[in-house]
């Protein structure tokens, strides 16, 4: 069993990948026991390789084609024991399978059945296909993120993906939880990357209503267009990344720089144009091996911009024990911690189907070897 503050709950994964995985490995991390229902042929992302998918660590795994009418038995026999059922399919697919939430609910009213997608389970573009990329964009996000004068850039699907997505979908799971052990029943939780991300700009949006933000790249306070909020190279072609936002970080940075300049006239945007140009003059005139040398004891918010391979060794990172490794496998540790019941790195992530018959049998599913025989389920080892 998992350790952490949600030992004890029940989740069905119904496999997929991006955020819905992304969620179930958070639930795991926070001690929930999350099996994921595999199908057939995978995902295609990580055929061969689901041992190296960080996305799947502590959950164990069933492979159920649910072409089959008894493997969808199975899942609802699941369902039964279950206290969270997370998909992402697109609208109607579940109930397509006999795996909707009225079909599960039936089983367990008390069940929260979570629903991660792009588009959200209606609207004009509920059906239509798209992926990280495509949501931030119709959100505005993807609009504000870039250089003044040059094209909006990707960041990465941290934002889409795995901060409106998956994060959201956990957090109303979780108050789904809380209100299904408050009153006995249970609801659909319906994650929608475009509400997510819309969400994560409520601060955007403010900023925008008042005046304080031009909706445009590269001009703003937080975008890059403040020559105190930027990114700079330094000598040896890499960057140190500098956020002295307050006045006393400011003046702090200006004096760790050698420059010159009033601190009064911080904000004076008329000066902006210039004041970058002598902080990039200033930063490219060392390594950044030295300027994070310069800035190592300083609060001027300022930092080396890190590979992932030199984020991990860090040595604050290793300090936090906010990377680990186990199995030649670097990954991040749960998050957040907890002082009363913490988290622990779960088990390696599993093989499609490494599980099948303990799993099934466990969950109450009845004649596991012929669900196996007419190759409805099927057991998978590391060596299939």
């Amino acid at each position: 069993m998992n350790s952490g503050p949600l030992s004890g709950v029940r989740v069905l994964e119904l496999a997929g990948i991006g955020p819905g995985p992304f969620a179930g490995m958070m639930l795991a991390d926070l001690g929930a026991e999350v099996v994921r229902v595999d199908r057939p042929g995978g995902s295609g992302f990580f055929t061969g390789v689901e041992h190296l998918d960080v996305l799947n660590r502590g959950k164990r795994s069933v492979l159920l084609d649910l072409k089959y009418p008894a493997a969808v038995e199975a899942v609802l026999t699941m369902v039964a024991r279950a206290d969270v059922l997370i998909e992402g399919y697109r609208p109607g697919v579940a109930e397509r399978l006999g795996l909707g939430p009225e079909a599960c609910q039936a089983r367990n009213p008390r069940l929260v059945y979570g629903r991660m997608t792009g588009w959200g389970q209606d609207g004009p573009l509920a059906q239509r296909a798209g992926h990280d990329v495509d949501f931030i964009a119709l959100t505005g996000a993807l609009h504000a993120i870039g250089a003044a004068g040059g094209p909006p850039q990707i960041p990465l699907n941290l934002l889409g993906d795995f901060g409106g997505g998956g994060t959201y979908l956990v957090i109303g799971v979780l108050a789904a939880l809380r209100e299904a052990d408050r009153t006995g029943r249970g609801q659909v939780v319906d994650a929608a990357i475009v509400d997510g991300v819309s969400h994560l700009l409520a601060g955007t949006h403010t900023l925008l209503a008042t005046g304080a933000w031009a909706d445009e790249r590269g001009v703003n306070l937080l975008d890059g267009g403040a020559p105190f909020y930027s990114v700079y190279e330094t000598a040896d072609g890499r960057y140190m990344a500098v956020g002295a936002l307050e006045p006393k970080f400011y003046a702090e940075l200006l004096a760790a720089l050698g420059l010159d300049e009033d601190p009064r006239k911080q904000y004076d945007r008329s000066g902006w144009p210039a004041l970058r140009a002598r902080i990039a003059a200033a930063f490219a005139g060392r390594t950044q091996a030295e300027w994070a040398q310069v800035f190592a004891d300083s609060d001027a918010c300022v930092a080396p911009v890190l590979s992932l391979h030199e984020a991990a060794r860090h040595p604050h990172v290793t300090a936090r024990g906010s990377i680990l490794e186990r199995d030649g496998l670097p990954q991040p540790a749960p998050a957040p911690r907890f002082s009363a019941t913490p988290t622990a790195l779960g088990t390696p992530p599993p093989v499609p189907g490494q599980h099948t018959y303990e799993v099934l049998r466990e969950w109450g599913v009845a004649d596991v070897a012929g669900l196996v025989e007419s190759g409805a389920a099927a057991q998978v080892t590391g060596d299939d």
